[in-house]
């Protein structure tokens, strides 16, 4: 049970932050933004970790290891640009990086 609410809370986070991306499309990531981006990455990478800890030792590797790379990265993107917009290579690079990491979680 506590599993599923913590893929749950994973799966909200993450579509929340595509989302949020798609908000920021007209302006490239230039426009105004707000810290939700820091906290959605944080709340993907804690929960992730928190999967990951229930699941031991039964884990796919080839899988997590590459999704939390990818979102350490997007977490510490975000952490860099909180203060200012984001740059137009900041910004595809969350988009490539979240995109990235939904085919690897979605693909076998």
């Amino acid at each position: 049970m506590l599993f599923s609410i913590l893929l749950l809370i994973h799966f909200a986070a993450f579509a929340i932050y595509v989302g949020y991306l798609g908000l920021l499309w007209p302006t490239r990531g230039a426009g105004p933004r707000s810290k939700a981006g820091l906290v959605l990455g944080i709340t993907i990478l804690v929960t992730g970790v928190l999967m990951v800890m229930l699941k031991y030792p039964n884990i796919n590797y080839y899988k997590v290891v590459p999704k939390t790379v990818a979102f350490l990265i997007v977490t510490v993107i975000n952490g860099i640009f909180a203060e200012k917009d984001l740059s137009k290579a900041a910004y595809y690079a969350l988009i490539g990086l979240t995109l990235g990491a939904a085919c690897i979680a979605i693909f076998h």
